[in-house]
C-alpha cells in the first residue's frame, strides 16, 4: 500500500448543496433562509452575545461597587503570628522580608502588612512595607522598633 492505492471514504465524495437552482431543486425561492429579516439578507453577520432582541445577558445582571486598578494589595500578618514563629524558632529578633518569605508566612513578590491582633513581649526589629498603628505601638511597647521599606 503506498499513497497511489489511497481513496477517500465514501462520505468524502458527498457533493455540497447547490442552494437557488429552481423550485425543483428543494432548495429554491429563499434559498433555505426562511422568509424576512436580517438572516435573510446577504452580508449578515450576527454579534456572538446577541439574543435575538431580548435583554441582553450583560445588561440583565446587576452590577455592584468598583475594581479599583491602582489598589495596592497586601498580605496581611498579624503580631500574634510573629510572636509564635519566634517562640517555634522558626523567625529570629531581627526579621526582613527574606525571612519572613523563607518562614512561609509571605510571598516572593507579595507586600507584607502588619496588624495588630495578638500579644507580643519579646523585642524585636522588623522590617515591613506597612503597618497598622496598633501593630507598632506594640512592637514600641514591648521595646522594639519597626522599619518601614518604601515600596
Amino acid at each position: 500500500m503506498d499513497l497511489s492505492n489511497l481513496k477517500a471514504p465514501v462520505p468524502n465524495k458527498k457533493n455540497t448543496k447547490r442552494v437557488g437552482r429552481g423550485e425543483g431543486s428543494g432548495r429554491g425561492e429563499q434559498s433555505g433562509r426562511g422568509h424576512n429579516g436580517a438572516k435573510s439578507r446577504s452580508g449578515y453577520s450576527h454579534r456572538a452575545w446577541f439574543e435575538g432582541g431580548q435583554m441582553p445577558l450583560q445588561r440583565r445582571i446587576p452590577k455592584f461597587g468598583f475594581k479599583n486598578r491602582n489598589r495596592v494589595e497586601y498580605r496581611p500578618i498579624n503580631v500574634g503570628m510573629i510572636s509564635e514563629f519566634i517562640e517555634a524558632g522558626k523567625l529570629s529578633d531581627n526579621i526582613t522580608i527574606d525571612e519572613l518569605i523563607s518562614a512561609g508566612l509571605a510571598s516572593k513578590n507579595e507586600m507584607v502588612k502588619l496588624l495588630g491582633r495578638g500579644d507580643l513581649e519579646q523585642k524585636i526589629e522588623i522590617a515591613v512595607h506597612a503597618a497598622s498603628k496598633s501593630a507598632a505601638e506594640k512592637i514600641e511597647k514591648a521595646g522594639g522598633t519597626l522599619t518601614i521599606i518604601e515600596n
